[in-house]
């Protein structure tokens, strides 16, 4: 009898473990799932035909008259379109006007007009001018007005390579605590192009790895909003493209926030040269390989 039970007890237990065993595999088999789904539709969103592969232009604006065109006599040179668009007059209150010349289909917010007073992004949902597969809106980057130029055939678009990936590991899906500063702090944020503005930070999330301890700073723009977290680490420039990766978190709950590195992505600039991405600020500058999320983009060399 005491045989049998002692097999017993060994069965039971080895029983266990199998059920234990299968459960993880279930969970690690869903959250690879999770991930491969979260990838197509990373890849979806850049590709639409007016997503970051469709740029094909940055061009700041001068104070007053700057005329607008393909042709080699305007002041605002398009890699595509009409010889003349039109102009862009700035006002010294930083205003954008639009002066279309006439026969040219030119449609603002999807309606044919001459004329237009343009949104910047800076004012919510900045003003769309479309003429054909071609289409642009006004930025404001450190006071500096500028147009943003697309093309829905653009050869970044048309010839995408696809994303390259670290293999999806669930030990970089962490649980971080949430440290809220007793006042909103005021952080400096430099731009690719060497632009600095200030951001709010709310609070940190600290987390560890391998026995050590760090911390991220996230931009907020409310405090119900998403956290937004620009960061680089010691794969940056050799497996990971060198200015920056980006992570976006839900807010904390119950004082936790949920840090998934294999979500970690390339900001626009690893794709085109015509994107003003911010640069993390030296907190988020991490003393550790982050093997987890998107690689380099191969297919770009700026």
């Amino acid at each position: 009898m005491i045989t049998f039970k002692g097999a017993g007890w060994w069965c039971i237990g080895a029983f266990l473990g199998v059920i234990v065993a299968m459960a993880a595999e279930t969970g690690d088999a869903d959250y690879t799932h999770e991930i491969e789904a979260w990838r197509v539709a990373r890849v979806q969103q850049l590709t639409r035909p007016d997503g970051w592969l469709s740029l094909i232009g940055l061009h700041f604006l001068k104070p007053g008259e700057n005329t607008v065109g393909s042709a080699p006599d305007n002041a605002v040179v398009l890699a595509k379109g009409p010889a003349h668009v039109g102009t862009l007059i700035v006002s010294p209150e930083g205003r954008v006007k639009a002066l279309f010349n006439p026969g040219l289909d030119m449609q603002v917010d999807g309606n044919a007009v001459l004329s237009a007073d343009l949104r910047d992004d800076t004012k919510g949902v900045p003003t769309i001018v479309k003429f054909g597969e071609i289409s642009f809106i006004v930025i404001d980057r450190g006071g500096k007005k500028a147009l943003r130029v697309k093309d829905s055939e653009a050869e970044r678009r048309t010839h995408f390579l696809g994303l390259d990936y670290f293999p999806i590991d669930p030990s970089w899906r962490i649980e971080a605590t949430w440290v809220p500063f007793e006042k909103p702090r005021e952080v400096p944020i430099r731009n690719i192009l060497g632009n600095v503005s200030p951001a709010l930070i709310l609070g940190k999330a600290v987390f560890t790895r391998a026995g050590r301890t760090y911390e991220l700073w996230p931009i907020q723009e409310t405090p119900e909003g998403p956290l937004f977290f620009v960061i680089s680490d010691l794969t940056s420039g050799n497996e990971t493209y060198a200015a920056a990766r980006f992570l976006y978190a839900a807010p904390s709950v119950d004082g936790k926030v949920l840090l998934d590195f294999n979500k970690a992505q390339n900001p626009p600039c690893a794709f085109t040269s015509f994107a003003t991405c911010p640069l993390p600020p030296k907190e988020n500058q991490l003393d550790l390989a982050v093997t987890a999320g998107e690689k380099k983009y191969r297919g770009e060399h700026h």
